[in-house]
């Protein structure tokens, strides 16, 4: 790994159609040159409600990989559109978006964690009072 390359982390639904939009606007958003993506169905339900244990365990796994090894400058929670893994309506993805970014918050202190909505028309928004 170059000394000069930045790395930033996702942790995002496996939905292919989200991938791309978020890669770019966070590659933008933390000035990187690459992000290193964790990826489940509806990962926001499993971080919110910190259950099944053996998948929390590896997202928490994963993360810490990226934020020790690539010394990732920054980490954000994606919920979307659509969500198969995750079918809730938006206000109720955003309640487990609170609920997530407060658990990721705790548990990641080194670097802010923000929260993304990825609408209907696969554009990318920082949610209001998830930044740091």
């Amino acid at each position: 790994m170059n000394e000069k390359e930045r790395f930033c982390t996702v942790i995002n639904c496996m939905d292919g159609r989200t991938q791309r939009p978020v890669l770019d606007f966070l590659e933008t958003h933390f000035e990187a040159d690459h992000v290193d993506t964790i990826t489940e169905p509806g990962p926001v339900r499993i971080l919110a409600e910190q259950t099944p244990a053996a998948v929390l365990n590896n997202i928490l796994h994963r993360l810490k990989v990226s934020l020790e090894k690539h010394g990732s400058v920054g980490v954000a929670l994606v919920i979307h559109h659509d969500c198969a893994g995750n079918p809730l309506e938006k206000d109720g993805q955003f309640l487990q978006l609170r609920k997530a970014l407060g658990f990721l918050g705790s548990t990641v202190r080194s670097v802010p964690v923000i929260g993304l909505w990825v609408g209907e028309d696969w554009s990318v928004e920082i949610v209001p009072d998830s930044s740091p």
